[in-house]
């Protein structure tokens, strides 16, 4: 099991729930050192004074902030942790609210908290089933590394979830980056639909959700330790410019048709239904006028 990054509690009210916080997260990702190609020896990043020009230990380095530029105000990390606040020893839980409004973008790593104890078993059991049953996700704030944090509690396998979250004025606004207004039309927007359809699934389980480029450097690491050649890649294919985007949709969802085993075949869209709904029109009406002719001279 990871490390506890952080003990303290959560403040329901007045029930107070010790725990631990772990990382719910795990890293597969290959790591790398910088190396001096010509020897291939550890290049390494040294703390040093400006002032004396040697390097420092890390007994020796503390937080400092810059008031002006000749003037750097140091702060001590005991200082920080006695500050007067409600969450520096404690999850404390402000509100509940449906999942739903809360903006993705927002919401962050994701941490396990586990109960510190017998004890903890039943508090956290109540707030666990609680969340469960309100069908809401509960948003709190907490105090690490020197500042406050907002974050949401929620319950996955039986388990309280805290993620850290983002507070709203540092989301940035995307209005700038919004692109000109276009055109659609009504066949490619149901044609993007469609594809839509086609690559829905209930899970994120397949061969496709895997991590294909560590899995490449894993298999360069070992043809090199072995001396043989790595594995020939085949090149991507670079995207090309987007000329006929309902022909590009279109063949999107052949190929999504093909990856599930069913018919590819590209059926195309009628270019004008307009104009073959004005023309099927025109006889029926002159074939009205014909056949209703007779029936009055025979009466």
């Amino acid at each position: 099991m990871p490390r506890t990054v952080w003990s303290g509690a959560i403040s329901f009210g007045l029930v107070t729930v010790p725990i631990h916080v772990v990382s719910a997260r795990g890293d597969h990702s290959v790591r790398f050192h910088q190396v001096h190609l010509e020897d291939m020896s550890r290049v390494r990043v040294r703390k040093v004074c400006e002032i004396e020009d040697r390097e420092v230990p890390n007994a020796e380095i503390g937080k400092g902030y810059q008031l002006t530029k000749e003037r750097i105000i140091p702060v001590l990390d005991e200082e920080l942790r006695e500050m007067p606040l409600p969450t520096a020893k404690a999850i404390e839980i402000e509100a509940f609210v449906p999942l739903e409004s809360i903006d993705p973008i927002q919401i962050g790593d994701g941490y396990y908290l586990q109960p510190d104890g017998q004890v903890a078993a039943k508090p956290y059991t109540l707030l666990r089933k609680a969340l469960e049953r309100s069908s809401r996700v509960a948003i709190a704030k907490y105090a690490w590394s020197g500042r406050e944090r907002l974050g949401l509690l929620r319950v996955r396998d039986n388990v309280i979830v805290l993620h850290a979250m983002h507070w709203a004025d540092e989301i940035r606004d995307p209005a700038e980056l919004k692109p000109d207004d276009v055109k659609l039309t009504k066949d490619e927007i149901a044609e993007a639909e469609h594809l839509i359809v086609r690559l829905t699934r209930d899970d994120l389980e397949g061969e496709e959700f895997t991590d294909r480029y560590t899995q490449a450097v894993e298999a360069l690491l070992e043809a090199k330790r072995e001396h043989r050649e790595p594995p020939a890649v085949e090149e991507p294919k670079a995207p090309g410019k987007v000329v006929d985007l309902m022909a590009a949709l279109q063949e999107s969802v052949a190929k999504a048709k093909a990856a599930r085993g069913e018919d590819a075949t590209i059926h195309e869209m009628p270019k004008k239904k307009t104009a073959a709904k004005k023309t099927a029109k025109a006889p029926a009406k002159k074939t009205a006028k014909k056949t209703s002719a007779p029936k009055k001279r025979s009466a």
